[in-house]
């Protein structure tokens, strides 16, 4: 069927991932080969509801998102939005949308931002949601934007560690990001060989885990690795500082912390991350010249899907908690 609709915005908000830029280039590109036009919306919400004399909402060419797929982060910015919990304020950046010809807007980004789609979904605006978040912990795909290349460079970072604390028997305590998902710390955990893996979702407590940094030092081990995600019972710092004051003579090894913070945003985006963002992309407009909205585009094995934002929002991905079993059996 033959689509009217003739101009389209894309955002991307909350906290930025690496293969954002790849999606907002896909997404313009594969618009604007419909022959629609893209507008880019700067700093995501709080650009969408900005008065129009501040220029937050600006046309793209092919040529502006031209050298940005091998960028990290997004050359369209982020920014928090507290007022765009109000429906008034949702309301001026429709109205923002409708001045330029814009009917339907692509969000990039993960919970807090597909919740702000869902809503301006409600409010009669046509949106199409993609998953891009570090956590990984959005329903409706098995992966998001972002999750791979933020892994990746916790695991390289953790690669190095080993070397030096080798070197010096020391027992590396690691903390990666993850507030209420313990993804990234047990991906990078497994992938690791980590001697233990504190994650939100489990109880592992100081005593297990000097247990267990006591077992590799019996072994023979000249290293042990811990990674902590930062929103586990215990972070890094509280963690260490237990196993320092009553659990020193277990453990035997020197003990540093490290937290590796947002530079797991930064990386360059890796091909998968690539890949995943122009699949992404282009598959949004698809949904939109097809006249589907109100969905997020995910991936199920190799294969796209869309979920209502009604059925993603407010929701947490469960997490593989088998892989905890195995990754403590591979550890040994």
């Amino acid at each position: 069927m033959q689509d009217q609709r003739k101009a389209i915005a894309v955002l991307t908000s909350g906290g930025d991932a690496s293969g954002m830029n790849m999606a907002i280039r896909a997404v313009t590109r594969s618009a604007l080969a419909l022959g629609w036009a893209v507008y880019g919306v700067s700093e995501g919400y709080a650009g969408l509801i900005a008065p129009p004399e501040d220029g937050k909402i600006r046309r793209l060419t092919a040529r502006d998102v031209g050298g940005i797929l091998g960028l990290g982060g997004t050359v369209l910015g982020s920014a928090r939005c507290k007022d765009f919990h109000d429906a008034s304020v949702r309301a001026r950046g429709i109205a923002n949308l409708a001045a330029l010809g814009v009917d339907a807007l692509v969000v990039i980004g993960g919970n807090g931002s597909q919740a702000g789609a869902h809503a301006l979904h409600e409010q009669g605006l046509s949106v199409i949601g993609l998953a891009s978040t570090i956590d990984n912990d959005l329903e409706g795909t098995d992966i998001t934007l972002g999750a791979d290349t933020a892994a990746n460079v916790a695991v390289d970072a953790v690669d190095k560690l080993r070397v030096t604390s080798s070197s010096h028997r020391r027992a590396s305590i690691v903390e990666v990001m993850g507030r209420s998902c313990g993804y990234l710390a047990l991906t990078v955990g497994l992938a690791t060989g980590a001697e233990a893996i504190v994650l939100p979702e489990t109880d592992l407590g100081p005593d297990e885990v000097a247990q267990r940094i006591a077992s590799a030092y019996d072994r023979g081990k000249h290293h042990a690795i811990v990674i902590v995600a930062e929103g586990a019972r215990y972070d890094a710092a509280a963690l260490a500082t237990i196993l320092e004051r009553d659990h020193r003579e277990r453990v035997r090894f020197d003990m540093r912390v490290t937290v590796l913070g947002h530079i797991q945003r930064g990386g360059t985006p890796t091909v998968f991350d690539r890949l995943l963002g122009a699949r992404f992309g282009a598959h949004a407009i698809e949904c939109l010249e097809r006249g589907d909205n109100g969905v997020l585009v995910g991936l199920r094995g190799n294969e796209l899907v869309t979920t209502p934002l009604a059925d993603v929002i407010g929701k947490q991905k469960p997490l593989a908690l088998e892989l905890v079993e195995l990754a403590q059996t591979l550890a040994q």
